[in-house]
């Protein structure tokens, strides 16, 4: 019984450590880059970061995007434009990125950008509607991850590609899932 009993607390013990051993320290000295913070999955994870104490690099599409998570957010929070689509809107942003990180790197680079619509069966999309989706959603993941990557090495930092269950299984028509199965794929490669 005795014996039991010891070996439950030395499993208690060892788990309790490991738990411990995967917080990070030091988030305040890293720069995180996040891609599609106007709404939605970016916008709370740029504020939630923030409060964390950590440099957020928050690339918004539109201007009313940038003037809403500013009023939401510290002043460690830092804004730029970004249509993930044009190339020299991505390179203008990894330059901004490089001016503020300079010998420090990015730690983090996260690809949240996307859309899912036009959506619908493929007979009645045209191939704009397949090029939209992929564009922002691949493409333009593929172009700010190439540029971010001199900086995300410099800092041994991660690259988070923010992906769906369609990357896996078909559950509509459209560019969406072909657009997701590619960010998969991509990873891959990453790794």
């Amino acid at each position: 019984m005795w014996l039991l009993l010891l070996a439950a607390f030395g499993l208690i013990l060892l788990y309790r450590w490991y738990k411990y051993s995967l917080i990070l320290e030091n988030l305040t000295d890293k720069y995180v880059f996040i891609t599609g913070c106007d709404s939605g999955f970016g916008n709370v994870l740029a504020k939630q970061l923030d409060k964390r104490g950590m440099k957020v690099l928050a690339a918004c599409l539109t201007e009313t995007g940038v003037e809403n998570l500013k009023k939401e957010a510290s002043s460690r929070l830092q804004t730029t434009i970004l249509n993930v689509t044009n190339s020299e809107s991505v390179s203008s942003a990894a330059k901004w990125v490089n001016d503020i990180v300079s010998d420090q790197g990015l730690w983090g680079l996260v690809n949240n950008a996307g859309i899912a619509t036009p959506t619908a069966p493929n007979e009645w999309l045209t191939k704009d509607d397949f090029k939209k989706i992929l564009d922002v959603n691949l493409l333009g993941l593929i172009d700010v991850t190439l540029n971010m990557l001199p900086l995300i090495r410099r800092a041994r930092g991660r690259v988070v590609n923010v992906s769906s269950i369609a990357g896996r299984v078909v559950i509509c028509g459209g560019g969406y899932c072909l657009s997701k199965y590619g960010v998969e794929s991509f990873s891959d490669s990453l790794r």
